[in-house]
C-alpha cells in the first residue's frame, strides 16, 4: 500500500474510534444518536479497526449481532481485498 492509503486509513479509523465514544457518551446522556448505519459505514470504509477499538474500549454496541458478529467480518472482507489486490 502507498504511505498516502496508510494515512488515510489512519485518520478514518481514528474519526471512527472517536465517532463510537461520541456516540457512547451521547447514549449516557439520553442526548442525540448517531444511527447505527453510520456508525457501521465508518467500518465499510476503512475504520473497521477503530470500530472495534471503540466497541471495547468504550464498551459500546457488544451486544448486538451486527456489530458483534459484522464488524469483525468487515475487517477480514479488507483484510482479504488487501491481499487479492497484492497478489
Amino acid at each position: 500500500m502507498t504511505q498516502t492509503i496508510v494515512y488515510i486509513l489512519i485518520c478514518i479509523n481514528v474519526v471512527t474510534f472517536v465517532v463510537y465514544g461520541i456516540d457512547k457518551w451521547n447514549a449516557k446522556q439520553g442526548s442525540w444518536r448517531i444511527s447505527e448505519a453510520t456508525l457501521l459505514s465508518l467500518a465499510v470504509i476503512g475504520g473497521s479497526i477503530g470500530a472495534l477499538l471503540g466497541m471495547k474500549v468504550w464498551h459500546h454496541k457488544t451486544m448486538h449481532k451486527k456489530f458483534k458478529y459484522g464488524l469483525p467480518l468487515i475487517l477480514l472482507a479488507q483484510i482479504a481485498l488487501i491481499y487479492f489486490m497484492n497478489k
